[in-house]
């Protein structure tokens, strides 16, 4: 498996002094710019503002979509309504943790480089790519955000247009085969929620050339930067997000094997599968099925080979302090109250060890593939596949049509911000009082109904502006 990784690696240095805001008089600005390897620290910096972005991204996105409950009182405890308020601290840390990335990248690229010689084609294509991961992660969730320190407004739109920009250099510097293609995949993906169909399309064809792409950011448990959603999902205890018991399976997708200080397992920012799965996306749009059809059954592939590894889960209740019915033992789903019962979706944890899928994971099967027929039933499962193979990922989110507000500090301060941009975007057809995290429990027989099947409720509205942009 060709995997890129992250690597933190945490030393005291002026960067990450400079990051954390703290007012050192022994640091100036001239001293640090003027040290020797003055952008290779800085670089670190960037790697560890990466991985705080990325955590606070991944966590609040995947509780604020269909993917998991809060069921305790740690993190949002509204997200999953879903209320959204400008007001909120999660939405100004959530928005300031982007802007940071940005801004730090800005730095590093404008001030730090032209002071640093040494840095290499591959640390200045980071920066680059750094600056085009904020403006995608800008685009992708919030309906605008300040394009400096209390600048203009960068709509969606233009975000997603300077994301490309960025990525584009990365792509030009990157000598790396493996490094170039994950940049590609990220221009791929900034272009399909862009609506722009043929250069998705080039862009994901050329990422699919390494089928085992894997572009991975590292933690570090020992200095303070764990894996959230790990955290969240299997090393603290209780487990404090619970999933939606047909996604019970593909969960945790992060755990710990030992201390879990020191084993803080990795998070793919892009892989291969994506490349797929948006060109499965390109063929539907051009009435292509069958060829929709075979870059899922090539998806499948590349899923299947992805690691798994069997895992002691025997300490999840599943059951906090909000609500305590969520299954716990082999019982049959249902999709929705229309869908047959289907097996195997949740798992007895008390039996022995169950299989994790540490990349990816699907129920759909190539059998399920070729019994289809029309588009909307190719639609829906890819929608069903990006929801399973990106879980714990923070990406489903944006298949929902749902974007944050601007925050009301940023309000407060920055006379750009209009009314417009401090009320969050949930499209009409989301569920709202928790309806998309709710299921009831047959009495009888146990088996599980979701209230609502939302891949479903995405084919049903596939013209919404918010959601399916290459399908328009």
């Amino acid at each position: 498996m060709r995997k890129i990784t992250i690597a933190l690696s945490f030393v005291f240095t002026a960067a990450l002094t400079m990051v954390s805001c703290v007012d050192n008089p022994y640091v100036t600005e001239d001293n640090y710019l003027n040290k020797p390897n003055a952008g290779h620290s800085w670089v670190i910096g960037l790697q560890k503002q990466l991985a705080l972005t990325t955590n606070i991204v991944v966590i609040n996105a995947e509780i604020t979509s269909d993917n998991y409950f809060n069921n305790y009182t740690q993190y949002s405890k509204v997200f999953d309504q879903p209320q959204i308020d400008y007001f909120d601290p999660d939405v100004n840390n959530l928005q300031a943790s982007i802007q940071a990335l940005r801004e730090m990248a800005v730095y590093g690229l404008e001030v730090v480089l032209p002071k640093d010689p040494t840095l290499t084609k591959e640390q200045v294509a980071f920066m680059h790519f750094c600056k085009g991961y904020a403006q995608l992660l800008g685009g992708e969730f919030f309906l605008g955000l300040p394009e400096s320190n209390l600048g203009k407004i960068s709509t969606t739109t233009d975000m997603l247009n300077k994301a490309v920009e960025s990525f584009a250099l990365a792509y030009e510097m990157e000598t790396k085969e493996e490094v170039k293609n994950a940049y590609a995949l990220f221009m791929a993906r900034a272009h399909y929620r862009l609506g722009n169909k043929a250069q998705a399309k080039q862009y994901a064809e050329i990422a699919i050339t390494m089928p085992t792409l894997l572009y991975t950011i590292q933690f570090d448990g020992k200095n303070n930067v764990p894996n959230e959603m790990q955290n969240a999902t299997y090393d603290a205890l209780p487990n404090r997000l619970a999933p939606l018991p047909r996604l019970d399976y593909l969960d945790p997708k992060f755990f710990a094997v030992g201390t879990p200080q020191n084993d803080q397992k990795e998070l793919a920012l892009a892989k291969a599968e994506e490349g797929y799965l948006i060109l499965a996306e390109w063929a539907l749009a051009t009435q292509d099925l069958a060829g929709s059809k075979q870059y899922l059954y090539e998806l499948l592939e590349v899923v299947a080979a992805r690691p798994t590894e069997l895992v002691d889960d025997k300490k999840e209740t599943r059951n906090g302090g909000i609500r305590s019915d969520y299954p716990l033992k082999e019982v049959g789903v249902r999709f929705d109250a229309t869908a047959p019962e289907k097996q195997g979706y949740v798992l007895d944890r008390q039996k022995g060890k169950v299989l994790v899928s540490k990349v990816s994971g699907t129920k759909v099967t190539q059998a399920d593939i070729e019994s289809l027929t029309s588009t909307d039933e190719l639609l829906y499962i890819i929608y069903l596949l990006r929801q399973e193979i990106f879980i714990s990922e923070g990406r489903r989110l944006t298949d929902l049509g749902i974007k944050y507000p601007i925050s009301q500090i940023e309000e407060g301060n920055n006379p750009y911000v209009t009314a417009a941009y401090t009320k969050a975007l949930i499209p009409d057809f989301i569920p709202l009082q928790a309806g998309m995290d709710d299921f009831t429990t047959d009495p009888v027989t146990g088996v599980v109904t979701m209230k609502y099947d939302m891949n479903k409720v995405l084919v049903a509205h596939k013209n919404s502006p918010y959601i399916m942009p290459l399908v328009k």
